[in-house]
C-alpha cells in the first residue's frame, strides 16, 4: 500500500515575485504523488486546515528577510502542528543551522534542495507506512547539495496571480506583469560580503533550458509581459544564457526582461551587450556596491570605479539600461566617501538609475560570510545576534552610523508621499550638511536621461 504526504510548502517574502522557490519543489513532490499545497504568506495567510493536517512544513529561506518572518511564523506552526517535521530549505538554511535546530528544525537543505525534498518526503512516507510514532530521525538527506539536478517545470497552479506581484514600471506607459525564472543557481565569484559564497563556494548550477523556456511559456499563459531572470550572475554561462534570452525573443518578441550581472562580467564579456538590447532586456542590475577602491577590495569585488564608468559609457552608446545597487554603509565608510558616492552618481547621471533605498542599505553580515576571515573585520565586529541573524557592527565614526539611520528615514518618506529620486536624493544630499553643519552645495545633476525612459520594478528591496 502506498501512502501520500500532506506537505505545506511556505514562502514569507521572496521580493514580490510569485515564488520559484516553491513552484519548483512542488512539481518534484507532486510528481512523487504527495498533496502538496504552497502558501505565500506575503499575499495570504497561513491555512487554519491545512497546517494541522500537514506531515511535513517546509518554509523556504532564499534571503536574510524572508528567514526572520519564517522564524515568526515557526512557533505558530508548531502550536498548530506539534507532530510536522519542519523543514528549512534555500540558500539561508544551512547558514543559519545551529540556530534554526535550536528552534526546532528536523531538516536544513541548501543549495540545490529539489532532490532533498523528494529524499525526506521518501523518508516520512515510509516512516508513515511502517507507522512510526517514534522521535523524529536524523536527517539523512546532505544539508548542502550541488548536485546537478535535471530540473522539471515548475508548478505555479495554486499560488497567487502573478498581477498580484511586483510590476515593471515606466512612466508615461502601462506598468507590466512580471513573471520570474531562474536559468542558473550559485555563481562562479566569491565576493566576500555575498551570501551565495558560503553555499556554492565559486560553482553554480544551470536550469536546463528547455525547462526555462517551459516555465517562461505558463507564465506569459499566466498574464506575464515581462521576465526576471533570478540568477545572481546571469553571465555565469553566458552560451547558456544567451541561447535562452534568443529563444524567449523568437517566441515572444514582444516580451520584456531583466537579468542581475557583474562589472566584471559587463565588461569581459561586452561583445554580447548587443544581443541583450536585440532579444527584449529592459534593464540590467549590476553590484556596484561601492565608489570606495578599499571597499571594493574587501569585498573582493574585482572592479573598479573606472570599471563602473566604462559599464556606463557601453549602456549609454548601446542604449541599454543599468540598473546599479549598492551597500553605502559599511564598518569602512566615511562621511567624506559617502559623499564620494552621491557626487560619483551625479558625474555619470545616474541619479535616476539608482533606487533610493540603495542609498540607505547597511551591510549584513551573516553566519558564514568569507568577510569574517579579514583582520578588517574583526577589528570592527560585534558578537552574533542570532534573533537578528547577523553579526554586530558599529562605524567608527558614530557620525557614519546616525547619516545612515537619516537617510533610510528619507528614503521611507520619500517612497510614501511618491517623491521622485531626484527629489529624495537632495534631500539625502542635504542630510550630510546637516550631521556636520557645513554647507555644501549640490552640484546640478546632468539629466540627460529622461525618467520616462528608465523602467523600474515597484519593489525595490533586495536582500
Amino acid at each position: 500500500m502506498d501512502v501520500s504526504l500532506n506537505i505545506l510548502l511556505i514562502s514569507t517574502y521572496e521580493l514580490s515575485r510569485q515564488p520559484f522557490g516553491l513552484a519548483s519543489p512542488a512539481a518534484w513532490l507532486r510528481r512523487e504523488g504527495h498533496k502538496v499545497t504552497c502558501i505565500d504568506c506575503a499575499l495570504e495567510p497561513l491555512p487554519a486546515d491545512g497546517v494541522p493536517e500537514a506531515d511535513l512544513i517546509a518554509f523556504h529561506i532564499p534571503m536574510h528577510t524572508a528567514t526572520r518572518l519564517a522564524i515568526k511564523l515557526l512557533d505558530r506552526v508548531k502550536e498548530m502542528n506539534p507532530a510536522a517535521h519542519i523543514c528549512f530549505y534555500g540558500l539561508y538554511a544551512p547558514m543559519n543551522e545551529h540556530y534554526l535546530r535550536q528552534l526546532g528544525a528536523n531538516t536544513i537543505l541548501g543549495g540545490e534542495f529539489e532532490e532533498g525534498l523528494v529524499s525526506l518526503g521518501r523518508r516520512l512516507r515510509q516512516k508513515k507506512l511502517t507507522a512510526g510514532n517514534g522521535p523524529q530521525s536524523q536527517q539523512a538527506e546532505p544539508r548542502i547539495s550541488l548536485n546537478r539536478q535535471q530540473f522539471i517545470t515548475p508548478d505555479r497552479q495554486d499560488l497567487p496571480p502573478l498581477s498580484h506581484y511586483a510590476q515593471l514600471c515606466c512612466e508615461n506607459a502601462p506598468a507590466k506583469v512580471v513573471g520570474y525564472v531562474e536559468a542558473t543557481r550559485g555563481c562562479k565569484h566569491t565576493c566576500r560580503h555575498c551570501p551565495v559564497v558560503p553555499v556554492y563556494n565559486g560553482r553554480f548550477r544551470i536550469v536546463q533550458r528547455d525547462v526555462v523556456l517551459a516555465d517562461i511559456r505558463q507564465q506569459v499563459a499566466a498574464g506575464a509581459e515581462h521576465i526576471t531572470f533570478g540568477d545572481p550572475d546571469f553571465f555565469n554561462g553566458p552560451g547558456h544564457a544567451l541561447s535562452i534570452v534568443e529563444a524567449l525573443h523568437h517566441e515572444f518578441p514582444h516580451l520584456t526582461y531583466d537579468v542581475t550581472i557583474k562589472v566584471e562580467h559587463l565588461l569581459k564579456y561586452a561583445k554580447h551587450l548587443p544581443v541583450l538590447r536585440q532579444t527584449g532586456c529592459a534593464m540590467v542590475t549590476t553590484a556596484v556596491e561601492s565608489v570606495d577602491e578599499r571597499i571594493l577590495y574587501i569585498f573582493d569585488k574585482r572592479h573598479t570605479k573606472e570599471d563602473l564608468v566604462q559599464v556606463v559609457k557601453l549602456f549609454d552608446e548601446l542604449g541599454l539600461v543599468l540598473n546599479p545597487t549598492f551597500v553605502p554603509f559599511t564598518p569602512w565608510t566615511s562621511l567624506d566617501g559617502y559623499r564620494e558616492l552621491l557626487e560619483f552618481l551625479i558625474k555619470l547621471d545616474l541619479v535616476e538609475n539608482v533606487s533610493p533605498v540603495q542609498l540607505a542599505i547597511r551591510l549584513l553580515i551573516p553566519a558564514g560570510s568569507k568577510l569574517l576571515e579579514l583582520p578588517e573585520t574583526s577589528a570592527v565586529i560585534g558578537p552574533f545576534n542570532e534573533a537578528l541573524l547577523s553579526y554586530q557592527w558599529q562605524n567608527p565614526d558614530p557620525l557614519v552610523d546616525e547619516l545612515q539611520q537619516r537617510v533610510m528615514k528619507i528614503v521611507s518618506a520619500g517612497n510614501s508621499r511618491k517623491a521622485t529620486r531626484q527629489e529624495i536624493f537632495r534631500n539625502v544630499w542635504d542630510s550630510i550638511d546637516t550631521i556636520l553643519d557645513k554647507p555644501h552645495p549640490m552640484p546640478e545633476p546632468k539629466n540627460h536621461r529622461s525618467r520616462a525612459a528608465i523602467p523600474y520594478l515597484n519593489e525595490p528591496w533586495y536582500c
